[in-house]
């Protein structure tokens, strides 16, 4: 028994009681304020502080603790008088976080209230848009009054002007340093579902079961260390995030922990080195006392940033592919499963060492089939992680019984199962949802919970795959179409590609001109046109089927994107394109040296933001290339040549371009799309145009292709492949955490992971024939019209 847990008295019904359940009984927590509420406003403040960079510089920094401890905090103080609710006031973005970080250390802060005023100087609680607007302009006119030669907002040539010497006359250590260490505060709490409401009451009722831990070792009269002075509660990241909220409202931190302020000290703050051996007594007190594992989906131990995440995703303020009505959002969430069999049971049953447990998804991607021993009669183990699309509505935990030798191996038959459906988790106390199974015995019993954040909108992911070919009107050539239109000749020859979504809904159709000319039964063949009429255009919606795979494309047109005229010369040095999204491309390239060297040129001539640039780098860039060493170690598992890896890497990079844009928040850059040109897949943020993505792929494939005379990506095929059923092997329906791939090396993963991880594997079709398989007819211009006139 560890030092935390010593003592306690814990119900043998524990296990089977919820934390709404045990939580009612203990009457004293209470919070004041509306914590839900306040913590949202919390996670704003801290994505606005983030994305102010010249809030972080030294020089405002030293000013804005000087107009802190100076200015504000005795012109509040001064207002509180005889009062003991705080005035609806709000001070400048400057102040008000030098106030916020310095109330994050409730001693040191109260120390110096009461060292200065007497008394502690508390915050208003302010919740809405509307309440802050009239506190912030209330505040503006009392400090003219009080300060009218002292700005109430910084300027940018206040900030520069300031004397460096200045450090040593308004720098309060304490404050200086509580700024300081505070400064990537926001890179912890920054996924967006922490923004959900039903994800931050479930953070408050932990935050609950913390104190509740708190009061239960103090009337058990063990004390937080158990008798150790060094042992100490070490909270989740949710928990976390509700304690901080908490704080920085001090009057009413103040008042609300009265009862506990001392045992709060033995608590880990947000900055504090964590010890494995807290982490797990923290784990094991818990667990005792809640009977359920700790960590959760969205609530973990870890205190690294965020960004480490397996997935990309942030809060997008607008979605601009709205316009778009064949487009649908992408929605994920994080999964996690712990298996738990009763600890009592010291050595396992008979028979149940042949048993294991499977998952499996309701719906979508039938092929998955995740196996995990429970022969190890554990406490709580932390079995599966995962991201899933909420369209997948759930998951099942089958338990089966192998026939045949080796592990997993042979066949199995299905003794019991359990379902877990998103909507029950949403409705569940703290996400969280438990359920049990018995084995062979009444002696053994496996218990089962999972746990979900709540869905937020993820990245789009756009894939283009080949279709038959179409004339001027939209119409594909066939036999059907021309008996249709009474033998009326069809004129002009379009490659044509089906944009798929993440679900494999058809939502754009993309056509790229190569010929003109008219044809009929026996009648004339197409002939090329020229590289500045081979225009492409994009079709919002999915093809009009007439018969069988024979249709039309839509009607509305979204975007084209039409090639510059260059001179001969230039042509071999660059290909330039105009895109209807307003942006010009150009594309360079090096043949000198042994590879083909590209280089790409994005600009944007009607931009309203003519502080913002973008970007397009080669490669797999930023959060995109971090990821990669988690493949690293999957591929550690594989015994393969080094030197080939490496090519192979190379050559697969090659095909990835990552969009970066630099905006005044974001000075040094951030991705906020990736492509693969060589594949026709694109991942977007909301706040990128799916459009615009789209041409840049077919832009560059068209350019490099008729530059090298080769055929990359496919682009010469023109009969629409065949792809997995929907619903059998969706990409990106399900990903597994690497964590889970490498300790399972068996496991098939590349279809579990994200698509760029492994870009071939998981988007290619499922015919991957060469495309000189297919026998074109006349009627769509043969194979001479395009590889011999137009790419050879």
């Amino acid at each position: 028994m560890s030092k935390l847990s010593k003592g306690i008295e814990v119900s043998d019904d524990a296990s089977i009681r919820s934390l709404s359940e045990i939580l009612d009984d203990s009457a004293s927590i209470r919070f004041s304020i509306d914590l839900v509420g306040a913590a949202r406003r919390h996670l704003s403040f801290l994505r606005i502080v983030d994305e102010s960079p010249w809030l972080h510089h030294s020089n405002t920094t030293l000013l804005s603790i000087r107009r802190y401890d100076e200015l504000w905090m005795p012109f509040i103080a001064d207002l509180t008088v005889g009062s003991t609710t705080p005035p609806m006031l709000l001070p400048p973005l400057d102040i008000q976080w030098v106030w916020h970080c310095h109330s994050l250390n409730p001693a040191k802060y109260r120390q110096y209230c009461e060292s200065r005023f007497s008394k502690l100087v508390g915050k208003p609680v302010i919740l809405d848009d509307e309440n802050e607007e009239y506190a912030l302009n209330r505040c503006r006119d009392l400090w003219n009054r009080r300060y009218p030669s002292e700005p109430f907002e910084l300027e940018a040539d206040t900030i520069t002007g300031i004397d460096d010497s200045l450090a040593t006359t308004v720098t309060n250590e304490d404050i200086f340093s509580q700024v300081s260490k505070n400064r990537s505060l926001y890179s912890k709490f920054s996924q967006p579902y922490m923004f959900e409401i039903v994800y931050l009451i479930a953070a408050r009722q932990r935050y609950k079961g913390l104190l509740y831990l708190l009061q239960s070792l103090q009337r058990s009269g063990a004390g937080v260390d158990g008798g150790g002075s060094n042992s100490v509660l070490v909270p989740t990241s949710d928990i976390l995030l509700m304690w901080l909220t908490h704080q920085s409202y001090p009057l009413a931190y103040a008042g609300d922990m009265k009862e506990m302020e001392g045992d709060l000290e033995k608590v880990v703050g947000v900055w504090d080195s964590v010890k494995e051996e807290d982490m797990e007594a923290t784990k094991e007190l818990w667990e005792k006392t809640i009977g359920q594992p700790y960590e959760k989906a969205g609530a973990t131990l870890d205190q690294t940033p965020s960004s480490k995440s397996l997935v990309y995703w942030e809060i997008s303020d607008y979605d601009v592919n709205r316009k778009y009505k064949s487009m649908e959002p992408r929605f994920l969430l994080e999964v996690c499963v712990f298996i738990g069999s009763n600890p009592k049971v010291k050595e396992v049953v008979k028979g149940a060492k042949h048993e294991f447990l499977r998952l499996c998804t309701i719906k979508c991607h039938k092929e998955l089939k995740i196996d995990k021993s429970i022969a190890d009669g554990v406490s709580w183990r932390k079995t599966w992680h995962l991201y899933c699309e909420f369209g997948t509505r759930g998951v099942v935990f089958e338990r089966r019984c192998r026939r045949g030798g080796g592990c997993f191996r042979g066949k199995s038959t299905l003794i019991d199962k359990v379902e877990f459906l998103w909507n029950d988790l949403l409705r569940a106390p703290s996400l969280t949802l438990a359920n049990k199974m018995e084995l062979q015995t009444e002696q053994l019993s496996l218990r089962v919970v999972a746990s979900i954040t709540p869905p937020v909108q993820a990245p789009y992911l756009l894939k283009c795959v080949p279709d038959r070919v179409t004339d001027d009107s939209g119409a594909m050539i066939s036999d059907v179409i021309l008996r249709m239109n009474n033998y009326r000749p069809q004129e002009g020859r379009w490659l044509s590609r089906t944009v798929l979504d993440y679900a494999g809904r058809e939502c754009f159709v993309i056509r790229i001109r190569v010929a003109g000319g008219f044809w009929r039964r026996g009648g004339e063949t197409p002939a090329a046109v020229r590289w500045q009429d081979r225009i492409i255009e994009i079709r919002e919606g999915s093809w009009k089927y007439v018969a069988g795979s024979i249709g039309t494309a839509p009607e509305k047109v979204v975007g084209t994107a039409t090639p510059v005229e260059e001179e001969e010369e230039s042509r071999a040095r660059k290909a330039s394109w105009h895109l209807s999204t307003g942006e010009e491309l150009t594309i360079h390239w090096e043949s000198t040296s042994p590879l083909f060297v590209l280089s790409f040129h994005l600009e944007n001539n009607s931009s309203l933001e003519p502080s913002e640039k973008v970007r397009l780098l080669k490669g797999r860039k930023m959060q995109y290339r971090e990821s990669k060493k988690f493949d690293s170690e999957r591929n550690q598992v594989q015994e393969e040549d080094q030197e080939e890896n490496c090519v192979e890497e190379a050559e697969e990079e090659e095909g990835f371009v990552t969009v970066v844009r630099f905006t005044p928040e974001n000075p040094n850059g951030r991705a906020t799309a990736l492509l693969n040109w060589k594949l026709l897949v694109v991942e977007l943020l909301p706040e990128e145009d799916a459009v615009m993505l789209l041409l840049l792929c077919i832009a560059i494939l068209w350019s490099v292709s008729e530059k090298t005379k080769e055929d990359f990506g496919r682009l010469l095929v023109r009969r629409r492949l065949k792809e997995a059923k929907i619903g059998t092997r969706d990409w990106g329906s399900v990903m597994l955490h690497p964590w889970c791939t490498t300790s399972s090396p068996s496991l098939h993963s590349s279809y579990l992971l994200p698509w760029y991880w492994n870009a071939k594997a998981v988007m290619a079709s499922v015919d991957a024939d060469p495309a000189s398989r297919f026998n074109y007819s006349l009627a769509e211009g043969g194979d001479k019209l395009y590889k011999r006139e137009i790419l050879f």
